[in-house]
């Protein structure tokens, strides 16, 4: 199936008959709801089996590509090399499952202290990459991730959150954050990338097969200077075709861009300047590796979920909405006892930062908006975890 979902002809025809009710409740709520989305609760047919706490191992699906930004020689290098890891992402990102469970779910939404572990093995000399996540807020709802790869010299630190709305029977999603990648250079020195993040349009509501569109612009921006720009269009702008991009490569105090690139990234793309393919994503992705559920601490997402996301998986909406309730009001419960306490959950592996100076310096040089924003800067403390590891970060 392709990631890009083609509605029905007839209203809710992708509801299961026994949930169309409770569909068109969610959608009257959206519709009338003022406010942050993600609040609500939406029917257990359109949730996914699969917790936000693990959408950060998107990064990383092809981490061939991850390892190849390490290899490269010069800055114009790097920066094509990161454009075309970045662009190879997105696929992953948010059309992946559509082809896994026919049309976009709503992730679980994650526990405060929630983690989630795991690694890309080395292959071919690529080095091994390895991913440290944490749910570091559950109001708002922000998640906070670490992914490096020693051997190649890189690491890439990040946190997202989102802010939804309802606008023309669409699901608008403004996500927040930013991630900065790090690469060590061969001579000591380094060269760092600030990350941001698209804007998201879900439509299909209204036919019950939500998917997932990217729209106006985000931005790579190097210490080098060194700037990608990257444009999202949907159906009928670029090529007609959903999930089109343009990615313009600018060099440093410049404003005419050296290379350019178009396509869909949920496929294919090309260097418009000599014809050959830029990203081609049509291949199977590499999943993330963890360890066995049973080894796994309370906190973990696959642990703590697991209940839930069978009965998911299995059609069981009854059992997966009384596990989902029991593990929400066991969080409740455990935040009246720390009010009460009068203290507050320490979190695991991030520390919070009310202004990064990496995002700051970096956003200036493309005038970028906003001017400043929080991070969480990871604590290299993953042998100090709840549950003990083979993977060392």
């Amino acid at each position: 199936m392709s990631g890009t979902q083609t509605p029905s002809e007839m209203p809710g025809e992708g509801v299961p008959s026994a949930q169309k009710s409770s569909w068109a409740s969610f959608l009257k709520s959206i519709a009338s709801f003022s406010g942050d989305l993600s609040s609500l609760t939406a029917p257990p047919f359109i949730l996914s089996p699969i917790s936000l706490t693990e959408f950060p191992a998107y990064w990383c699906e092809r981490p061939g590509l991850f390892a190849a930004i390490g290899d490269a020689e010069t800055e114009q290098d790097r920066s094509i090399a990161v454009l075309k890891w970045f662009i190879s992402t997105l696929k992953g990102q948010y059309t992946s499952r559509n082809e896994k469970l026919g049309s976009e779910k709503k992730p679980l939404n994650p526990v405060l202290g929630e983690l989630f572990y795991g690694h890309w093995p080395d292959v071919d000399g690529r080095g091994q990459t390895n991913l440290v996540v944490e749910q570091v807020s559950h109001h708002p709802p922000i998640t906070a991730y670490y992914i490096c790869n020693p051997t190649k010299g890189l690491a890439l630190q990040g946190h997202s959150a989102q802010k939804t709305s309802f606008s023309g029977g669409s699901i608008i999603v403004k996500q927040i954050g930013h991630a900065i990648l790090t690469v060590e250079l061969e001579d000591g020195g380094k060269e760092e990338f600030l990350i941001t993040l698209p804007r998201l349009r879900i439509d299909g509501l209204w036919y019950g097969s939500p998917y997932i569109e990217l729209t106006e612009t985000s931005y790579i921006q190097s210490s080098s200077g060194w700037l990608s720009t990257i444009e999202y269009k949907g159906k009928g702008y670029f090529s007609g075709r959903s999930h089109s991009f343009k990615a313009l490569l600018t060099p440093p105090k410049s404003t005419t861009p050296l290379k350019k690139y178009e396509g869909v990234w949920h496929e294919t793309s090309k260097d418009l300047d000599t014809g050959e393919i830029f990203t081609d994503v049509t291949s199977p992705k590499e999943e993330v590796t963890v360890g066995p559920v049973q080894d796994m601490h309370e906190f973990e997402s696959r642990k703590l979920w697991q209940h839930v996301a069978r009965g998911i998986r299995e059609g069981d909406y009854e059992t997966a909405s009384r596990e989902k309730s029991k593990i929400e009001n066991e969080q409740r419960q455990r935040r009246r006892e720390e009010q009460a306490a009068g203290t507050q959950w320490k979190k695991w592996h991030f520390e919070h930062i009310p202004s990064d100076p990496v995002y700051e310096r970096l956003v200036k040089l493309f005038n970028g908006a906003p001017p400043t924003e929080d991070t969480y800067v990871f604590k290299h403390n993953h042998e100090k975890t709840p549950s003990v590891r083979s993977v060392s970060v």
